[in-house]
């Protein structure tokens, strides 16, 4: 996995007044922590990181002002709206140690004709070299009939990738698509009484223009 270069500023300022101005000058604030250090507070620049947050699990080589560190973006909180970044957890990591992550599972091949893929689960938990970790798994779901499932424990998983999630974890199962029910046409008896209806607001009316 590449690592990606940026530079943190150290923030002394805290509080949603100051991420504000923060992010108004193009930056996102952070906190970088793990290996027993203290959390240190950092803000790194927004459209750059932005990028590389695009890929799961991704790796940053941070430079700060008297230090550098390798960080895995662990977690990410964004604007429920406009979908802007607007924090970020650091984890600090060490080339050669292995950390716990979820990566996607990508799905390839069709199965027989007239059924279809039912994805249970999208990420699979693994633990794994935080510099080489997997962007995904694949599995291939190619000519499977009706019925057939996959767990996690089927999964073929990048050498020095162990399985954390349960291996008995329905991942997909193919199946017949859903059947869309059609409009039943109506019965002799309700459109007699649609009849029966129209026919009383007819005399309704009938009736209502002779009073006047």
């Amino acid at each position: 996995m590449a690592e990606n270069k940026v530079d943190a500023d150290i923030r002394t300022s805290f509080g949603k007044g100051a991420a504000r101005k923060l992010r108004m000058a193009g930056k996102i604030p952070a906190v970088v922590y793990g290996h027993g250090a203290e959390p240190l507070h950092v803000a790194v620049p927004a459209h750059e990181t932005t990028l590389i947050a695009r890929r799961a699990n991704a790796l940053l080589d941070l430079k700060m002002p008297d230090d550098q560190q390798l960080v895995l973006i662990k977690d990410i909180q964004r604007d429920p709206v406009r979908q802007i970044i607007e924090h970020l957890d650091l984890v600090i990591v060490r080339k050669g140690e292995k950390v716990t992550v979820d990566i996607a599972i990508h799905v390839e091949g069709d199965p027989v004709s007239g059924t279809m893929v039912q994805l249970e689960h999208n990420t699979v938990s693994v633990e794994a070299e935080a510099t080489h970790i997997p962007e995904s798994v694949s599995v291939s779901v190619e000519g499977l009939d009706e019925g057939a499932q996959i767990h996690a424990s089927d999964l073929v998983l990048p050498a020095g990738t162990t399985l954390l999630s349960p291996p008995e974890m329905l991942v997909l199962v193919v199946q017949q698509p859903p059947k869309v029910e059609e409009e039943a046409p109506a019965s002799e008896d309700e459109e007699a009484a649609d009849s029966d209806s129209d026919s009383e607001s007819e005399a309704e009316a009938s009736s209502d223009d002779g009073g006047e």
